[in-house]
């Protein structure tokens, strides 16, 4: 039986004329947290709406915890749960009718349907609003009833759209943790525009750019590729000028930020020592040396222009 709950492979899909998805591959495994990432209008929730049933691709297939979502479309619908962006919210139902409600629809038997819905809502942190109106509840509790619908059936495989926008702080805090506990159990295609959300929630990471998937990897292996430059993050106290630390041996570039030094050693070469060596003779007072990480907000960007270098290169041509 194979690991993978989610597997695209060559999806493409035409608006008239217009490729939104190129031939694009993505593999969601059992029990993890995948974030999708990408630009307004890059494709993700193209994507999620053809992951969900709700939209036909043009070219390409589908197979969602092993069912071919194309040729089989209500049992693979029956292993998902989906939340959009704008989730269905009913007003007039309370929590408990409304879950219960979607539980039916979703093909819940009745006699497992109050079990369904109490798990649901325990897992979501429901519990003590159960009898509440949802038009009464604040949008952190509204948000994790939308929560709750796409997880009350007890889908293989939940994706979230946005799960986060609109929150203040703490309910953020609250559904990231959420998240984080769906993973395990359910497989997560997390949506979201909020980079620090990825490294916080996510085992790993898919970047899609002008509707082709651009990088999948590992949070770690997004770690290790950026220290694989060697460069360094520095801070002294009586820092020197920039042209000084340019000319060090083996220093090919030097940035300044807010509160640290960042230096990029030339390819095959050790600036550590003569860094060390001039920072003692000139009196530097050297407070922090080390191995500077590339967040995912460099990695976005960097890699979004790169396509967009070479989408003009291939048009030049």
């Amino acid at each position: 039986m194979s690991d993978n709950m989610i597997e695209i492979a060559d999806l493409t899909r035409f608006y008239g004329q217009t490729r939104v998805l190129d031939r694009i591959n993505l593999t969601v495994k059992r029990g993890e947290v995948m974030g999708f990432l990408g630009p307004n209008g890059a494709g993700k929730t193209t994507t999620m709406r053809i992951l969900a049933g709700l939209l036909a691709p043009t070219e390409g297939s589908v197979t969602v915890a092993g069912i071919d979502a194309l040729e089989h479309p209500e049992a693979a619908r029956a292993r998902i749960g989906f939340l959009p962006e704008d989730p269905p919210i009913y007003d007039e139902m309370t929590v408990r009718e409304y879950l219960a409600y979607l539980a039916g629809l979703r093909g819940v038997p009745g006699r497992e349907r109050g079990a369904a819905v109490d798990k649901a809502m325990l897992r979501c942190g429901l519990t003590e609003v159960s009898e509440r109106l949802l038009r009464n509840l604040s949008k952190g509790f509204r948000q994790r009833a939308a929560i709750a619908q796409a997880i009350v059936h007890g889908p293989d495989v939940v994706i979230l759209d946005e799960p986060t926008v609109g929150l203040d702080p703490l309910q953020i805090r609250e559904i990231r943790k959420l998240i984080r506990q769906l993973g395990g159990t359910h497989s997560v295609l997390l949506s979201t525009h909020i980079l620090p959300e990825v490294r916080m929630t996510c085992d790993r990471v898919a970047l899609i750019h002008k509707g082709r998937i651009v990088l999948e990897d590992t949070l770690e292996a997004l770690d290790h590729r950026s220290r694989r430059e060697g460069r360094l993050l520095v801070r002294w106290n009586n820092p020197p000028a920039e042209a000084e630390l340019a000319a060090l041996p083996g220093v090919a570039r030097v940035e300044r930020d807010d509160t640290h030094w960042v230096i990029t050693p030339a390819p095959e070469t050790d600036p550590i020592p003569p860094l060390l060596a001039r920072s003692v003779a000139q009196g530097w007072d050297l407070r922090e040396l080390s191995p500077a990480s590339q967040d995912l907000e460099e990695i976005f960007v960097q890699l979004t222009q790169q396509e967009a270098a070479e989408d003009a290169a291939r048009e030049a041509a």
